[in-house]
Formats: structure tokens, C-alpha cells, sequence
């Protein structure tokens, strides 16, 4: 049981070391998303705080999207999910105008290699895995994907079974391997289809892609993850709202 502050500077307030202390024990991988972290009652008694100084540590983390506060449940370690978000970039529609459904993805290749120089440069090492996937929406396929991970961090993931594998790739980082993405960079430019990529995305060849290269970072703000999406520039959308 932890019963004290990891190394933090002493002129921090007490809840703002409470806060680093507790990210640090999610960081760890001590609470899941499935069970909630210990009352602010309990965390007072065992950090020899008031509750009002363990609360507001516990709002600066649910402010920052780490945890999140469930109705008459209790305080939970928020599973990230927001790697669906490149679909904001095409937003495509149904003939009546409605949206389409969930995206789904299928995984085409797990394997354990040297990252190329974009990937090492991202996430400073070249021990990587690189997963391979296409996602589609209803059918249509949308983003084709070239995803790299550090394989220290990951050990065994080229392993897990296929039934691990779910739309979203940033909850089972989470759930199996401790990682909770916090942040991600976007980076737009716009390129064109190789005989494979448009062979996944049902393009010619040459026809004009919008590419996203992406930075993921972990609560330590340690790269954990560099992909590359392709999609079909003809269906990519960007809307920015000013005030």
C-alpha cells in the first residue's frame, strides 16, 4: 500500500503533489477502468490529508481526463477511446444524410521489427511492433493504417490473441499493457495512393490521399505510439470554428 508521495517538489501545495502521486500509481497500472480507485475518504486517511485537499487533487486529474466521476459509483480510471477521433477528418454520411455507423477495423499484420526513420525519430527507439489495419465504416473502407509501438513497452502484443482485438486500440493498451494514452498530435498533409493503399482503400493508383501522421503520449509524456493514416482525399473534411 502506498502510504506516501512519490518524489515531488516540497513547495507544491499538498493536493498538487496528491495529484502527481496518484498519476503516478496510474501510470503504474494499480487501478483499471473496471473498479474504482479508493474513496477520497480512504486516500485522506492514507495520505494524512483533509478530504477537501484529496478532492480537489482528484479534480485536477478528472479535469485532465484521467479519471472520471460515475453517478453514485465512485471514481474510475477513464479508459482512453479517443483514437476514433481521426474519423472527424471524413465524416461521411448515409444516402438520407444520417451518420454511419461504429467504425470497425480489421487487423492485416502484428510483427515484431526495426521502425523506419519517421517511427524511431517519434518514439526514440527502433525496437518497435507494427500493426497493420484497415477501418471502414459500413462496409467502406476509410483509413488504412501503419501503427508503431515500442516493443519494450509492449512486450507481447504481437502475441495476444485475436479476440483481444477491438475497434479501438487505445483501451487494450490500457487494459493489458498499463499504457494510458493522455494526449495525441495530429499532423495533416496530403500525399498520393501507392498500389497497396489503394488496393485496401478500393482506389487507383496515384489518386489523391489525405495523411495524418500521428503522436501519441502517455500520462509521463512518453511517446508510446507514431501511426500513419491514409484516407481518401475526395472524402476528408477539416472544420475549424473561430470566436
Amino acid at each position: 500500500m502506498t502510504t506516501g508521495f512519490t518524489a515531488a517538489d516540497n513547495r507544491l501545495p499538498a493536493y498538487a503533489r496528491l495529484r502527481d502521486t496518484l498519476a503516478a500509481r496510474i501510470a503504474r497500472g494499480e487501478w483499471t477502468a473496471e473498479e474504482p480507485i479508493p474513496s477520497e475518504a480512504r486516500l485522506a486517511r492514507e495520505y494524512g490529508l483533509s478530504v477537501g485537499t484529496v478532492r480537489k487533487g482528484v479534480d485536477g486529474l478528472v479535469g485532465e481526463g484521467l479519471l472520471e466521476r460515475r453517478q453514485g459509483s465512485g471514481t474510475y480510471v477513464r479508459a482512453p477511446s479517443f483514437d476514433a477521433s481521426l474519423f472527424r477528418f471524413f465524416q461521411l454520411r448515409e444516402a438520407d444524410g444520417s451518420a454511419l455507423s461504429i467504425p470497425s477495423s480489421q487487423l492485416i499484420l502484428r510483427s515484431v521489427t526495426t521502425a523506419p526513420d519517421e517511427a524511431s525519430e517519434a518514439l526514440g527507439t527502433r525496437d518497435v511492433i507494427k500493426i497493420v489495419r484497415l477501418r471502414s465504416l459500413s462496409d467502406l473502407p476509410v483509413l488504412f493504417e501503419e501503427i508503431y509501438i515500442p516493443a519494450k513497452k509492449f512486450a507481447g502484443f504481437e502475441k495476444l490473441p485475436e479476440a483481444s482485438f477491438g475497434p479501438l486500440l487505445y483501451p487494450l493498451y490500457f487494459e493489458k499493457f498499463g499504457v494510458l494514452v493522455k494526449r495525441a498530435t495530429d499532423d495533416l498533409a496530403f500525399g498520393r495512393a501507392d498500389v497497396n493503399t489503394a488496393q485496401q482503400l478500393r482506389l487507383k493508383k496515384s489518386d489523391p490521399l489525405a495523411v495524418i501522421r500521428r503522436t501519441a503520449f502517455d500520462i509521463e509524456d512518453t511517446p508510446v505510439e507514431w501511426r500513419i493514416a491514409q484516407g481518401s482525399a475526395a472524402q476528408f473534411r477539416y472544420r475549424s470554428e473561430i470566436t
